[in-house]
């Protein structure tokens, strides 16, 4: 189905580009260089039909935003079926910008899809694996880069499960909860810190190893039972998903929360380990080998600290739930590192379909509509395939390079937020 977009291209009309000046604006990090249109290869066959709709999906959430109001409510007046009238829409009304990360232009594309689990509402030998939802003693401490760098601080409990910071103490005074920073692996991503209360003070939650032993079990709500632990897995690597129960109904499941411990790779693991070189690695080659080595599934798992709880999402024919908090459209949504790309934001994306043999040119308009752990840097894109098997497939063998270029609204600047 996906590739098969591509040889939808080719009745795009061709239109002149607008100039606009060079820009250049730049991060420790990530740098931003204006182009022209024409600067944006393939862009003459973007499908860009699909892409509007895209975009009146991601202006649910844009349209309060002054500097989006107007193209938001202008978009609806475009007719996604005339190609030329939507590429002449993007062309006067957004500016492209390059972007490249510590010097490189080029980055890691990946790809990620909504799989089907088969489960059960109820516990049984055929479905002896929990779905969980967010534990109910997980409590969670948004801090400042400021605040990293401060060994000892204190909070007190909020709405929820949050915590508020106490300014200024160092000590936790009588219903306060004492944080000790050495107790958490942070870096200069870490916006916020995630743990359970022991006593007076906040500890990490359990690991993905502690939580497979039945640590914290008591707190977490079950969603659904599934049938094979390996699909699970991947599941939470997905972050989204539908199971199928035994009448052939569906249950939608979404990313909730996550344990505060840092996404490892487990394809990483089995190259460190020898099992496999990085180019064999793949969702399929590393399901290939849990099948031949069961005995050893439980080891490559701990080997992923992170874990992600579930939420129930309304059952319905559009796409699950991104971070933008609107519906996914597979191949033309992605997920990205919002600290370098604005949510909700067009992205064009030049990289190469995950086939065997030569790559064919993926070139395509998308919008940033969605996070992930593992997604981080300004040329760094996970491409969100679509549902089902076939979608699967292409996402489990997506390791492309690629370049991105960032679509703002003229006179909107990039500003990045480290």
């Amino acid at each position: 189905m996906f590739k098969r977009l591509i040889t939808l291209a080719g009745s795009l009309l061709l239109a002149a580009c607008a100039s606009y000046p060079p820009l250049t604006t730049s991060t420790a990090q990530v740098q931003y260089r204006s182009v022209r249109f024409a600067d944006l290869p393939g862009w003459s066959a973007a499908l860009a039909g699909e892409s509007l709709t895209t975009l009146q999906d991601s202006c649910r959430s844009l349209q309060g935003r002054p500097q989006w109001q107007g193209i938001c409510t202008d978009s609806r007046a475009i007719d996604a079926a005339n190609p030329q009238a939507v590429r002449s829409f993007y062309e006067s009304r957004f500016t492209p910008w390059q972007l490249s990360d510590s010097g490189k232009d080029s980055g890691l594309i990946t790809g990620y899809y909504e799989p089907l689990l088969a489960g059960s509402r109820s516990q049984s030998p055929q479905t002896p694996y929990p779905v969980y939802g967010v534990p109910t003693d997980l409590y969670v401490l948004d801090i400042s880069q400021e605040q990293r760098a401060q060994p000892q601080l204190v909070a007190r409990r909020g709405s929820g499960n949050r915590l508020q910071l106490v300014p200024g103490k160092a000590v936790a005074g009588e219903g306060e909860v004492q944080i000790t920073l050495a107790d958490f692996v942070t870096d200069n991503r870490t916006r916020a810190l995630k743990g359970r209360i022991d006593g007076n003070r906040l500890l990490p939650y359990y690991t993905r190893a502690e939580i497979d032993a039945g640590k914290g079990r008591d707190k977490m709500p079950v969603l659904a039972w599934a049938e094979d632990e390996t699909e699970l897995f991947f599941l939470q690597v997905q972050g989204s998903g539908r199971i199928q129960l035994e009448d052939g109904s569906f249950i939608r499941v979404g990313y909730a929360d996550q344990n505060g411990h840092g996404y490892k790779s487990i394809g990483r693991w089995l190259v460190d380990q020898g099992q496999m070189r990085i180019e064999e690695v793949s969702m399929q080659s590393i399901k290939a080998w849990i099948a031949a080595n069961p005995q050893r599934r439980a080891e490559l798992f701990a080997a992923n600290p992170s874990y992600v709880f579930f939420r129930q999402l309304p059952s319905n024919d559009h796409g699950p739930l991104g971070a933008l908090g609107v519906p996914l459209t597979g191949g033309y949504s992605v997920a990205v590192d919002p600290r370098y790309i604005p949510l909700g934001a067009p992205v064009y994306l030049a990289t190469t379909w995950p086939l065997d043999g030569s790559p064919e040119p993926l070139t395509r308009l998308v919008h940033a509509q969605d996070t992930g752990g593992a997604i981080r840097g300004g040329v760094r894109a996970d491409f969100f395939f679509g549902f089902g098997a076939e979608a699967g497939m292409y996402a489990g063998r997506m390791k492309q390079s690629g370049k991105l270029w960032l679509l703002l609204p003229n006179g909107m600047t990039p500003a990045a937020n480290p």
